[in-house]
């Protein structure tokens, strides 16, 4: 720009667009302030990519492979992926980044609200210069007077998105939401120009915020939206058509998102079997309920109450029938102004995946949660500032209420950064997230489960007590609570208590195989052998693959005398864990005692490379190895044992056998005799010393 001599030249707008960029980062950075140095909380761990996956193999399996990242969001996981590379565990990194991405979000939202408030007044000055009287919306003059970075500190800076921003778990919202962002900006650029390099632009966009998180499917029928709010009609060739590949594509990923919860993650069964009908009393419901907590936002819980839906309750008919009048009423004054209907259908439709009419694992502790209106609730932050930004310059000539308006809107602002810290602080930890929960919530027995299990972590078992309690009040059916129960009871050695828990947990759910392994360990603790078998067959008939189970199955049967029973789950056991060297070892002892020497010789030789400098299994197996006729090999493993263990009566004692063996009589008398020092009453010792006497003088 030019300078005028003698005055100062005012910035570009580049600049005051970076200038406002930094202002709103740092201040979204203080407003996070308490959350920046928090934990993992609740679900982090599987998202925060895990040990196997950690590799270059890993990073190929997160695409490949269904079931190896909690959801199918490659792009997610690729991106936690590249993070846990520069800065490992550390959740600082991961809580900057997501602030980093929120603010970036805001910024481009007031990007693409400038690029659609300067065109619609860019087409009212030429209607007006070509003298088209009244004009249609869209083609009326606006001067919105920065009321676009107004939408951006109201985004960055509303409550509702602490939930996303504060969580790691969530960097799927503000991860998806930049790149949908950057895909409405490509195609506006698209439908202005028609050039085709940046619908490719766009469609990369969509399909990078679709393997972010599925919700963003919604893009599509929100840029119709948007089209139709600018022009007031829609043509199929210039604006349904280009987007028919996006819907294609949405509705994909919308319907594989949909298996994984049901199969992988376990949305079904009981707690979600909803009819339609109860559905639509949901949606309803679920609609006001964001829409109150979007315009006055208090009391927000990172876990709501959870609702009863009932198709019996005529007042439950109220509120889809008030979404129903909501709507008909905005139609009704599209005529006079049409964005009120493209906010509110555009709040409605990013909804839909969350109204309740597909399962989600989330439901079964509550129908509602903050995240799940972070994208949506761009729709009315747009038009309260938008109407904020007409209201400013209709008022040019009275600066007394332009004054009241930058008051108003400097108090909003700066109220919701002052909710926003406060909310933050709840996600400082997990004890302070449960916590306040429970303070919020009281019959969440998600957090009281939660917050017990943690307290058992850490030691804390008769702190824990109260709170598994607590959950089983508030939902007496919780199986796993029972369990959990269980076994603060038998750690504190209450094996009755234990017991009786374990035993509720599986009346409720005779198929909780942890529980039916927890009565089969206080079963054998208690000495009920016959007990601790059957729970412990119960467990495996549920799930064969429990490694400790097959392990706890065998040391029982081999104590019994059954080893030929227990070789199958020492079997089982290092089938699914080969480098545990006690489990080689265990299986070697109980092939050597069934008369299988020449097989228990590999495991005994796996257990040494595992776990080397092991005398007992040196002795071992050395025995082995006598007993199949290689005796220089067994007498260098007895050598061995006695090397790693000077006072070991029962290696000297198996030494002196296998020089007998050899012929070697002399050198064995020595080793008899020193172990019978180290152990006076050993009988078979004394007898070998005798036997080895009477070799040695030549005696039959």
């Amino acid at each position: 720009m030019v300078a005028i001599p003698g005055s100062f030249a005012l910035p570009s707008r580049r600049w005051r667009t970076s200038a406002m960029a930094l202002l709103l980062l740092a201040a979204t950075l203080a407003a996070y302030w308490p959350a920046l140095r928090g934990g993992l909380l609740w679900d982090d761990e599987g998202h925060v990519t895990k040990p196997a996956l950690r590799s270059l193999s890993g990073l190929g399996r997160i695409w490949t492979q269904l079931g190896a990242t909690q959801q199918y969001y490659p792009v997610l996981h690729t991106a936690f992926w590249v993070e846990h590379r520069l800065w490992g565990d550390a959740t600082l990194g991961y809580h900057l980044l997501n602030v980093l991405l929120h603010v970036t979000a805001a910024c481009l939202l007031a990007l693409i609200l400038r690029r659609l408030w300067d065109g619609d007044a860019r087409t009212s000055a030429s209607l007006r210069a070509s003298g088209s009287g009244r004009l249609a919306e869209g083609h009326e003059r606006r001067r919105y007077a920065g009321a676009e970075w107004l939408a951006a500190w109201i985004f960055a800076l509303h409550p509702v998105a602490v939930e996303s921003v504060a969580w790691i778990a969530e960097q799927k919202n503000t991860l998806s939401t930049v790149f949908y962002l950057l895909a409405v900006l490509a195609y506006l650029r698209f439908d202005g120009q028609r050039r085709w390099s940046w619908y490719l632009l766009a469609l990369g966009g969509f399909v990078l915020a679709l393997l972010s998180k599925s919700v963003t499917a919604t893009l599509p029928a929100a840029l119709l939206v948007v089209l139709w709010w600018r022009r007031g009609r829609l043509e199929w060739r210039r604006d349904v058509r280009p987007l028919v590949p996006w819907f294609v594509l949405g509705l994909a990923m919308g319907l594989l998102t949909s298996w994984v919860e049901r199969r992988l993650i376990g949305a079904e069964g009981a707690g979600f079997n909803l009819s339609l009908l109860a559905r639509t009393l949901l949606a309803g419901r679920v609609v006001w309920f964001y829409l109150g907590k979007l315009f006055w936002p208090a009391d927000l819980i990172f876990i709501y109450p959870h609702w009863t839906v009932s198709t019996a309750a005529a007042w439950q008919y109220l509120a889809p029938a008030g979404v129903v009048v909501l709507v008909a009423a905005l139609w009704w004054i599209r005529g006079r102004t049409r964005a009120p209907l493209a906010a509110a259908l555009f709040f409605i439709g990013s909804l839909f995946p969350a109204l309740g009419f597909f399962n989600a694992y989330p439901f079964i502790y509550s129908f509602v949660a903050d995240h799940f209106q972070y994208l949506a609730s761009l729709g009315f932050i747009a038009l309260a500032a938008g109407g904020w930004g007409r209201a400013w310059a209709e008022d040019a000539a009275q600066w007394p209420r332009r004054a009241l308006l930058a008051a108003g809107a400097a108090v909003v602002v700066g109220a919701l950064g002052v909710l926003t810290w406060h909310q933050s602080r709840m996600y400082r930890d997990l004890p302070t997230l449960y916590r306040e929960t429970i303070a919020r919530n009281p019959g969440c027995w998600m957090a009281e489960f939660n917050l017990a299990n943690l307290d058992y972590s850490t030691g804390r078992l008769r702190e824990a007590i109260p709170y598994y309690e607590q959950a089983l009040v508030a939902r007496p059916d919780y199986s796993e609570a029972h369990n959990n129960l269980g076994n603060v009871w038998r750690d504190l050695g209450r094996r009755d208590l234990a017991r009786a828990n374990y035993e509720a947990a599986l009346r409720l759910d005779p198929a909780n195989a942890g529980a039916w392994v927890n009565l089969g360990i206080v079963s054998y603790e208690a000495g009920d052998k016959v007990g601790a078998e059957r729970s412990y067959q119960a467990a495996l008939r549920l799930q064969p693959d429990l490694r400790p189970v097959h392990l706890y199955l065998g040391n029982l049967l081999r104590e019994e005398g059954r080893l030929a029973a227990a070789i199958p789950h020492f079997e089982a056991a290092l089938r699914l864990q080969p480098d545990d060297a006690v489990t080689q070892m265990n299986l070697a002892d109980a092939l050597e005692a069934t008369g299988r020497p020449a097989d228990a010789i590999g495991h005994y030789q796996a257990s040494l490379k595992l776990q080397p400098a092991q005398p007992d299994t040196e002795d071992s197996l050395g025995i082995a190895l006598a007993e199949s006729g290689r005796l220089d090999e067994a007498l260098t493993h007895f050598e061995r044992a006695l090397q790693l263990r000077p006072g070991f009566p029962e290696a000297q004692n198996n030494l002196g056998s296998a020089l007998m063996q050899a012929g070697r009589f002399d050198e064995a008398v020595r080793h008899f005799e020193a172990a019978l020092q180290l152990k006076p009453d050993y009988p078979a010792a004394r007898e070998n010393l005798r036997l080895a006497r009477e070799r040695a003088a030549g005696l039959p």
